[in-house]
């Protein structure tokens, strides 16, 4: 499909356009960071279009989701686009794109964090528990096998007291044994301090360096780029973009996708379609009429 062409736009005009991948852009099914298809699934193909004519003309198109880097840019390359920056592992790692290289990222910022305290406090309310470290440096560190497209490719099975002591940019808990409900219940009860934290749509747990966000990652990249805070667009689905969502809705456009948890959608500045029903593509031809 050919993508249309919009006029390049000024730069008072330029846009911070934050993208969620799973249940945003990407359709299968699952919420982000659960699904063995994870790594598939559908992107519209008018979407697709849509969202590279915002980058061709000049917008700053950002990616910002909770998988690992080598489970995003394979997404970055399948839309067809070459974003100056990406953010990853919710927050925890901004690439920013090499000038002299098409399409090759460097890691402009990684926050990391000694997991040792958040873990020792999960591990006896949830004994049957996975349990595992995205390191630093892209490595991954597991007890037990975590079936998902959305992780590192380098992985290593190691004992619980391996991820001890180790600079992690996150942590992952899967609970596959607990149903959704006991397991919001039981990490409500953690009391988790020094630490972010999001809850996906199955028993998942995503853990963060504290105050590091979708939202802290993207703020320092609308600060590097100039853009006002009132020319930010934002969409999500997830519990993980609540803080992204609130960030942008503050003064600019957050688009909370239709299938969004209440508490998801309660936060955004207005609610689009679910995916299925190409939500996204919606939200954005509204915000950009030059999409048509």
């Amino acid at each position: 499909m050919t993508t249309p062409l919009l006029s390049p736009v000024s730069e008072a005009a330029r846009h911070l356009v934050a993208l969620d991948i799973d249940g945003t852009v990407l359709s299968h099914g699952f919420g982000e960071g659960a699904g063995d298809d994870a790594e598939g699934g559908r992107i519209d193909p008018d979407l697709a279009v849509a969202i590279r004519a915002l980058h061709e003309a000049g917008h700053e198109v950002v990616i910002a989701t909770g998988r690992s880097v080598d489970a995003t840019l394979p997404i970055v390359e399948r839309l067809g686009i070459r974003p100056d920056w990406v953010v990853a592992a919710n927050g925890a790692v901004t690439l920013k794109r090499d000038p002299l290289a098409t399409r090759a990222y460097r890691r402009e910022i990684v926050e990391a964090f000694d997991p040792s305290d958040a873990l020792r406090k999960i591990r006896p309310q949830l004994l049957t528990a996975r349990f595992a470290v995205e390191l630093a440096d892209g490595g991954f560190l597991y007890t037990e096998q975590i079936p998902t497209g959305t992780l590192p490719t380098k992985q290593r099975k190691v004992p619980f007291e391996d991820l001890l002591g180790v600079q992690a940019s996150r942590v992952v808990v899967v609970s596959p044994d607990h149903r959704l409900e006991e397991f919001l219940g039981a990490v409500e009860s953690l009391g988790l301090t020094h630490v972010s934290y999001a809850v996906g749509t199955t028993s998942w747990l995503d853990i963060a360096p504290d105050g590091v966000t979708k939202a802290s990652a993207l703020e320092v990249v609308r600060e590097r780029l100039g853009i006002d805070r009132s020319r930010v667009f934002a969409a999500g689905d997830g519990r993980n973009d609540v803080d992204m969502l609130r960030w942008a809705a503050h003064r600019g456009d957050a688009v909370a996708m239709g299938q969004a948890d209440p508490n998801v959608q309660q936060v955004a500045s207005r609610v689009t379609l679910p995916i299925e029903q190409n939500g996204l593509l919606l939200a954005l031809r509204d915000r950009f009429p030059e999409l048509g």
